[in-house]
């Protein structure tokens, strides 16, 4: 949205949160995959142009992300979410055509085939917007159902798995170096065999984040049978699972673990970090053949740049790679959110079928699409009509920010 609003639209930004950021705070999401190009050379290469670099400078230049770091094939900005949370609010109030409002959530969507007005709520009190074009950046598509937009959504038994990620404090972190992951990898594995920590401990990721003796874990969790991850029923009862196992694994670990003998948690998610829900119908639909065959288009308006990352099982990431690292090449049709005239998307919920949506959902290709989604609104906003994607590529040129923002 800050893109929409350097293009000189005023634009209303709408957050269920108290904070800005999406999945990289609420969900303490702490790596930013998607911002370098795939290389097997190692130096990370920025791939986007506009707003994901000038984002990713000021982390660093905030102190609030370290990098970027190699991990095997990929690089990955690691970054400190309550950082990042200071650096979007800045980020935010540098636009003056930029409204935001915390603490909102969308009530109703008016119109048929045409979206006139939205509702929205914050603590009772209920507000009408009534925007030129709109912005679905939700992550389950929600304004798009409202809308009477198609969706398609996998089924329960391929929908990526839910991370629970949680902090801990007063960790060894330098004692978690090299072979001591694997090592502890399998006393996890033991336990759970023994019947002393529960299934969702395998697989748990420990991450120090290079300041002091925080550790960020991870855990992949399962739904039930039917999960739905749109469910209240079905997603609090994965957040209290993910808190009983982040207290049980920290007791564990306390009592079985020289590195973890004064470890405390320092921080709970404000929400589970969902990877796939609903996904919207496009007027294009990118396929994992496109994907893996680095899709090129001249209606490009942003690039993902991760490979696919299927996370179907408790095994863990089962990973696919473009054919010679291509960068799949996203066009604006993929954005445009087909049968409702001025409504867009953005981020995890594009328009991509499942496997697709492995490579593309994650933070750093949402800082793109997010950009040339906002960008596409405020087009269409000011002249009435639909743009191109050269019409968007052009504006991307007009909003880069600092110098340092700008990759070559």
């Amino acid at each position: 949205m800050v893109a929409a609003a350097r293009a000189g639209a005023h634009t209303v930004l709408v957050e269920r949160h108290g904070a800005l950021g999406g999945m990289a705070v609420a969900a303490l999401v702490h790596s930013i995959c998607g911002l370098y190009r795939l290389r097997s050379e190692p130096g990370a290469v920025l791939a986007h142009r506009g707003l994901p670099g000038e984002l990713a400078a000021r982390l660093v230049r905030a102190g609030a992300a370290l990098g970027p770091v190699r991990c095997g094939r990929l690089d990955v900005l690691p970054h400190s979410p309550p950082g990042f949370a200071a650096v979007a609010d800045t980020l935010a109030s540098e636009s003056p055509a930029l409204e935001t409002h915390l603490h909102t959530e969308l009530a109703a969507s008016h119109g048929t085939g045409r979206i006139e007005a939205v509702d929205v709520y914050c603590r009772g009190a209920r507000a009408t917007i009534e925007p030129g074009a709109l912005v679905d950046a939700s992550g389950d598509a929600i304004l798009a159902v409202q809308a009477g937009a198609g969706t398609d959504q996998a089924s329960a038994t391929r929908l990526q798995r839910p991370a629970f990620i949680f902090a801990l404090h007063t960790v060894d972190a330098a004692a978690l170096g090299g072979d001591a992951r694997l090592r502890l990898a399998a006393l996890l594995a033991e336990a759970v065999h023994a019947g002393e920590l529960e299934s969702s401990a395998l697989g748990a990721q420990f991450r120090p984040t290079g300041r002091g003796s925080e550790v960020y874990c991870t855990a992949d969790l399962a739904g039930p049978e039917d999960f739905d991850p749109t469910s209240p029923v079905h997603l609090g009862a994965l957040e209290r699972t993910g808190r009983r196992l982040a207290v049980s694994l920290t007791a564990f670990l306390r009592a079985h673990h020289s590195a973890f003998t004064r470890a405390e948690i320092g921080a709970f998610p404000t929400r589970v970090g969902i990877r796939e829900s609903r996904r919207v119908r496009g007027e294009i639909t990118i396929t994992a053949e496109a994907v893996l065959r680095g899709l090129e288009t001249p209606d490009c308006v942003a690039l993902g740049t991760w490979p696919m990352e299927l996370r179907e099982k408790p095994t863990g990431p089962r990973w696919r790679y473009p054919n010679d690292d291509r960068p799949t090449q996203i066009p604006l049709g993929a954005l445009k959110v087909a049968g409702v005239a001025n409504l867009w998307t953005a981020g995890r919920c594009l328009s991509c079928d499942h496997e697709a949506q492995a490579a593309l959902r994650v933070i750093g290709t949402c800082f793109a699409t997010g950009q040339a989604a906002g960008l596409a609104a405020a087009w269409q906003a000011a002249h009435r009509v639909l743009p191109n994607a050269a019409d968007v590529r052009a504006q991307i040129e007009t909003i880069l920010g600092p110098e340092e923002g700008r990759w070559r």
